[in-house]
């Protein structure tokens, strides 16, 4: 498995199929977590198998010992564990659920934290109402009757949850709808509700981009304390903020029709930039019509930064930047000379007004602009065919 290495801890605790009904894989994403591995499979050992038949997936990012910790502490389980070792951690811990998903051998996948700040004793209770109400989906949720937040260290941390909370269901509010808790990352799911090639994580907030994309019908919620850290330090910084954002804005954008109004918008705010780079030009003292190309160079960078992280982070990759910003920047200049031959063609051909003509090329360079960015910029190539693989 290119990029990935798969280790079973110790013989005979291979991940494997579980054929009983109702059986469950659990799926721990960890980076640097060594020091809770023991309290964690220990914990699981008390309260999931008399239950309920289970196997343990640990998807490992770390550049500690975790590994090496998992396969000491497996030997004590009496329940198979395993250990998916990814040299590139693509997507955070997120990206991590995501294997874990594609590797789970259960029709119930219980997704939960490394840190004990999720009570394996709840897992049962989880996959129990996926089967009792048919859901899909069952979130442990910190915010209906019953659940607490608790373990979140400070007075910071609770506002910033319930920020990110509020936010993510303003932005969403038919796909989070009957989800209280979005930003929980313990839930159970059936593997047959989703699609895990269609997941594009971005951070640690899974559940979120599961709901968004990939939502099954039925949802239901069950609550859950969430605990006290039991060792380490939390994953959640003001990067992780920063991506969680940036997930956010990806999400929001990823209909056709979102992507034109939010290209409309950068267009927009590309203006600033423009008229503060052309007055400090003129001011020097340069004359209004280089100015005025050199600023306008200004708006170009601006706008492709913010649409290269707001509206296509997930299509950077079928090109370099440079060729990126290449033909961005030859495409709104593009426009720039387009427009001025445009309107006099519309005021001296069909009889418009300036004022009508200058709206109308503005509409036409915008969609002209809009459909050449995502075409030649960030559509990938179209591949040779293989002459030998058509005959």
């Amino acid at each position: 498995m290119s990029g990935h290495e798969y280790t079973a801890p110790v013989p005979g605790l291979d991940a494997v199929e579980l054929p009983e009904p109702g059986a469950v894989t659990i799926v721990v994403p960890t980076f640097n977590e060594s020091a809770n591995i023991r309290r964690l499979l220990h914990q699981i050992t008390e309260s999931v198998p008399a239950r309920l038949p289970c196997e343990v997936l640990f998807v490992d990012d770390s550049t500690d010992d975790t590994p090496e910790v998992i396969r000491e502490a497996a030997q004590d389980c009496p329940f198979p564990v395993a250990v998916l070792h990814r040299e590139e951690p693509e997507g955070g811990l997120g990206g991590a659920v995501v294997e874990g998903l594609k590797a789970a051998s259960s029709e119930w996948v219980v997704v939960m934290d490394g840190d004990c700040q999720h009570p394996p004793s709840l897992v049962p209770e989880l996959v129990a109402t996926g089967e009792r109400t048919n859901a899909g989906l069952v979130v442990a949720s910190r915010y209906i009757e019953g659940g607490s937040r608790a373990g979140l260290a400070g007075g910071y941390r609770v506002a910033v949850s319930r920020g990110a909370t509020w936010l993510a269901k303003a932005l969403f509010p038919r796909r989070l709808h009957g989800i209280s808790d979005p930003m929980s990352g313990f839930f159970a799911i059936r593997r047959s509700a989703v699609t895990a090639e269609v997941l594009k994580p971005l951070g640690y907030k899974i559940l979120l981009e599961l709901a968004v994309r990939s939502r099954p019908r039925q949802v239901a919620e069950v609550p859950f304390v969430f605990q006290d850290r039991f060792a380490g330090e939390s994953k959640s910084t003001a990067r992780e903020g920063l991506r969680f954002l940036g997930h956010l804005a990806g999400l929001r954008t990823a209909s056709p029709v979102a992507r034109v109004i939010g290209f409309g918008l950068i267009g927009a705010s590309g203006f600033v930039p423009n008229l503060a780079g052309l007055w400090a030009l003129t001011v020097l003292g340069v004359h209004y019509v280089p100015a005025e190309i050199l600023a306008n160079q200004l708006g170009v960078a601006w706008n492709f930064l913010l649409i290269e992280q707001l509206l296509f982070r997930d299509r950077r990759a079928h090109r370099r930047w440079w060729d990126r910003l290449g033909r961005f920047a030859l495409l709104a200049n593009a426009d720039l000379v387009l427009r001025i031959p445009l309107i006099a063609l519309l005021v001296d051909r069909f009889a418009m007004g300036a004022l009508s003509a200058t709206a109308l090329a503005l509409v036409l360079t915008f969609v002209l602009r809009f459909a050449g960015t995502e075409a030649l910029v960030y559509l990938p190539r179209r591949r040779r065919r293989d002459p030998e693989s058509t005959r």
